[in-house]
């Protein structure tokens, strides 16, 4: 039997907050195609979500040992669409840990909810998947505070690690235009110059395929 595809979204917070916020990305998308553009519309609402105090449950804002991502790096998948098309979805780092150095495939906002971190940006000089090399140079570093917030919009500017600088975990919230836990990314080691795909899944909801094994 061929499982069912999904056929409704998905809110695991169901808030006030949360259903207003996506209204509006949603309403957005389905008048502006462009990808550029789209964010850019966006930066009001998205900035409103992060300002808002008390929508995000504390199971959502802890620490994960079994992480996709390592370091205790939780996950937390927050609501997605029936198509997979886009993903709201909280990362919680440790204080002291370190991303690794990663892509997303997909346009997205990224903001600090609480903590603070530093981000490191990398531009992919030369790439070949197949054989796991990627050169990477690193563009910009900057700090990003609770409130702040920055765009990706691949192929050139999709590729980055964080760092949590703060003295507690730091929270991050990420608007994605694609179900970035569950599809496959890539997972880079600028030391190395070698790339190998990873996907870093959700803590608290299995992918697909997961839940059917």
């Amino acid at each position: 039997m061929t499982p069912q595809e999904p056929t409704a979204d998905e809110y695991y917070v169901d808030s006030p907050v949360v259903r207003e916020f996506i209204a509006a990305v949603q309403a957005a998308r389905a008048a502006e195609p462009d990808p550029a553009r789209l964010v850019e519309q966006l930066r009001p609402a998205f900035s409103r979500l992060l300002q808002a105090d008390g929508w995000l449950p504390d199971e959502f804002a802890r620490p994960y040992e079994a992480s996709g991502m390592g370091g205790g790096i939780g996950q937390y998948l927050l609501y997605r669409s029936a198509d997979r098309s886009l993903s709201l979805f909280s990362l919680v780092v440790p204080a002291g840990s370190t991303t690794p150095v990663h892509d997303h495939l997909a346009w997205g906002l990224v903001g600090l909810y609480r903590g603070e971190q530093l981000e490191r940006v990398y531009a992919p000089i030369a790439t070949d998947y197949d054989a796991g090399q990627a050169n990477l140079e690193l563009i910009e570093e900057r700090t990003v505070r609770a409130g702040e917030f920055y765009t990706l919009l691949p192929p050139t500017d999709d590729i980055h690690s964080v760092t949590t600088t703060s003295s507690e975990a730091s929270i991050s919230i990420h608007l994605l235009g694609n179900d970035t836990g569950c599809v496959v990314r890539h997972r880079f080691d600028p030391e190395t110059a070698s790339v190998t795909p990873f996907r870093s899944g959700y803590s608290n909801v299995p992918c697909e395929d997961q839940a059917r094994s």
